[in-house]
């Protein structure tokens, strides 16, 4: 394969893994790559000192390369309001000081440089934006019809590129990346069913690869001949009227002279069931594209990186013996463990904080307009404020009560900063819900954040007592100088009529058992996240007849847009029938009563067996009200401050016990 350094095989438990390799006239020191990805951090569209501490995190820990997210090239080109943008000189001094800081840790840096067309999810000043592309075709996604590109904006833009990747130049960068990508505005170029353009730049496959043959070329023009320039692209966009893999193929090997690697992912923003694979949720398998990146090894002469849910260094291990691609990008495995790669190379794989998919504080973040951050590890997005713990001025004895992710981290955390800490679970388990949501259908992974988090009270120490009920005499007993209240929640019950002629139960029971549902039965979803779906489909394949009942527009309204777009096609697929704006009243004759909340009217669901309630959490409080008062230091935080999700939990694990 063109473009493989022939070096030693250094000693490590993965050694394609840590096989340099050179493009151009970059060496990478090892082959897992974090590949651009927004991180809603920069301000003023400008790199600043958050932005560089989360990617000095990833350097430090060990990456070989990071591509930053994508840079304007074009005023056209924001597609959010907090996006980075490359059109002035007075963004260089930025990315030279990232560049610094990456090459200080030996990890070489790109920049993508990225026009969306007609895939922009928002404007300024709430006001909807002016969208090109190269023809009138609409999008589907955020509703948007374009405008269409003419001669001279289209030579604008292929100036921008050329000016942008000047300007990474200057700046100390090693390469861009062209994104061509998710049906971003080179992909609607090559695209024909989007193009249908009669001038040069539509039509035939040359002039549907001009717009892109001119950029890249203006971006070489600008740089230099051993400044690394790269495409990214959807292998295939899984959407109906999106670029196929055939397509994607041709096109690359058109582009091949022009270009040092092909960067290979898949999906379409264009669509729902097409952006699902831009940042694809736990319900996808573990490098999942290795194939499709293959086929474009194959076919090409130059490196090929691949990325889609390669969360260990294993499966990059697998996927780089076995030919399928040249570098691995990480990103997420990257986002929840900054030192994966070192961990990796010295073979403490024991160590590593896997990523479980879950989509809820990365891409969830972005798409909310909030930085970036991991649930399972809270320092990402935040490494200013936390990453870096010192340690207790004044080692304390502290009690933790509560064996779930808060408690865990609190634990974790505390007694990595030099506290005697210990910590009690009343149960013979540790993980609290977390070992309920990983009963659901195809969220198995989720119980990944009980695995890491014990990892690290393990690292740390933390002496853990489990089967242990903590009340007013233990604590006599421990005199503890601070105590840590964890004790989680209970699921909500509502008073409500009913007269026994329906079974009702809570998610808790049928998750573990504990009920036997009848055939025709009604899921009440209070929460509108990822339970009452879950339940549903569990339901379903269980071979019940199930009604989703959500009191919000639809299911999965509050979960991360991936994560709810997948949940949405398998309900759809599973034919349950879903039944919005319902609020729960009460049951009677084996009718299930509810209300439209916005009409007031009722909604009834007759000849039902059983009610499965999902209706939100109570916080176990008793504990916490009794010490109230009667212990030097409390602190209560997770659920049994107030029911919320993992994500708050783990943060305020992380808080607390980087306060104690």
């Amino acid at each position: 394969m063109a473009g493989a350094a022939h070096v030693k095989t250094p000693s490590t438990p993965f050694p394609r893994l840590f096989q340099p390799l050179r493009i151009r006239g970059v060496r990478l020191k090892n082959r897992i790559m974090s590949t651009g990805h927004d991180t809603t951090l920069p301000t003023d569209g400008l790199v600043n000192d958050a932005l560089i501490a989360y990617h000095e995190a990833r350097a430090r820990g060990g990456a070989g390369l990071i591509v930053s997210q994508v840079a304007g090239v074009h005023e056209t080109a924001r597609y959010t309001s907090h996006m980075l943008m490359a059109t002035e000189d007075e963004c260089i001094a930025g990315y030279r000081k990232l560049a610094d800081i990456c090459h200080a840790h030996d990890c070489k840096i790109f920049s993508q440089l990225f026009h969306p067309g007609r895939e922009i999810m928002e404007g300024g000043d709430g006001l909807l934006t002016v969208a090109y592309a190269p023809s009138v075709s609409p999008n589907e996604r955020f509703r948007v019809m374009p405008r269409e590109l003419g001669k001279r904006m289209i030579d604008e833009i292929v100036r921008g590129y050329a000016a942008a990747a000047r300007r990474m130049h200057e700046a100390g960068l090693d390469g861009v990346e062209f994104v061509a990508s998710h049906g971003y505005l080179p992909a609607q170029f090559f695209n024909q069913r989007v193009n249908r353009r009669v001038d040069n730049y539509g039509g035939s496959l040359e002039n549907r690869l001009r717009f892109a043959t001119e950029a890249l070329a203006a971006m070489r023009a600008a740089t230099s001949e051993d400044f690394v320039i790269g495409l990214r692209i959807s292998g295939s966009e899984r959407d109906e009227r999106g670029l196929t893999m055939d397509e994607a193929l041709e096109i690359c090997l058109g582009l091949e002279p022009l270009l040092d690697y092909v960067n290979v992912t898949a999906g379409t923003s264009a669509s729902a069931g097409g952006a699902v694979h831009i940042v694809p949720p736990m319900a996808y398998r573990n490098a999942y594209l290795a194939s499709d990146a293959a086929r474009f090894r194959q076919a090409l002469d130059i490196p090929i990186m691949v990325a889609g849910r390669i969360n260990q260094p294993h499966e990059a291990e697998a996927l780089l013996t076995e030919g399928s691609a040249d570098v691995c990008g990480m990103t997420r495995a990257l986002i929840c463990d900054p030192d994966m790669p070192a961990k990796a190379e010295q073979g403490r794989t024991d160590d590593i904080r896997a990523c479980i998919a879950c989509n809820q504080a990365c891409i969830g973040h972005f798409h909310r307009g909030f930085p970036i951050s991991c649930i399972q590890h809270p320092e990402t997005g935040r490494e200013l404020r936390f990453g870096k713990l010192t340690p207790a001025p004044r080692p304390k004895k502290v009690m933790v009560v509560g064996g779930g992710p808060a408690g865990m981290k609190a634990a974790a955390v505390a007694a990595a900063r030099g506290h005697q800490v210990t910590l009690y679970e009343a149960s013979s388990h540790l993980g609290g819900q977390a070992l309920l949501a990983q009963l659901l259908p195809r969220r198995a992974e989720f119980g990944g954040i009980v695995t890491n988090l014990s990892r690290e009270l393990e690292l740390t120490q933390v002496r853990v007592m489990k089967g242990v009920r903590v009340d007013q005499s233990v604590v006599d007993a421990e005199k503890p100088d601070a105590m840590v209240i964890a004790t989680g929640a209970r699921p909500y019950l509502p008073e409500m009529p009913d007269d026994g002629s329906v079974q009702v139960v809570d998610a808790w029971q049928v998750l573990r058992k504990q009920v036997k549902t009848g055939s025709r039965t009604v899921v009440a979803d209070w929460r509108c996240d990822w339970i009452g779906p879950g339940i549903a489909e569990m339901l379903v394949n269980d071979g019940c007849s199930v009604e989703l009942a959500v009191n919000g527009t639809h299911p999965g309204e509050l979960l991360p847009l991936y994560v709810r777009d997948n949940i949405a096609a398998e309900l759809h697929k599973l034919g349950v029938v879903v039944t919005p704006y319902a609020r729960l009243f009460g049951c009677d004759g084996g009718t299930v009563y509810m209300q439209h909340t916005a009409s007031e009217q009722p909604i009834m669901f007759e000849n039902v067996d059983t009610l499965v309630l999902c209706l939100g959490h109570e916080p176990v409080s008793e504990l916490s009200d009794m010490l109230a008062g009667k212990v030097p230091e409390l602190h209560i935080i997770g659920d049994s401050m107030a029911p919320r999700t993992a994500e708050e939990a783990v943060y305020e694990g992380l808080k607390v016990g980087a306060a104690l």
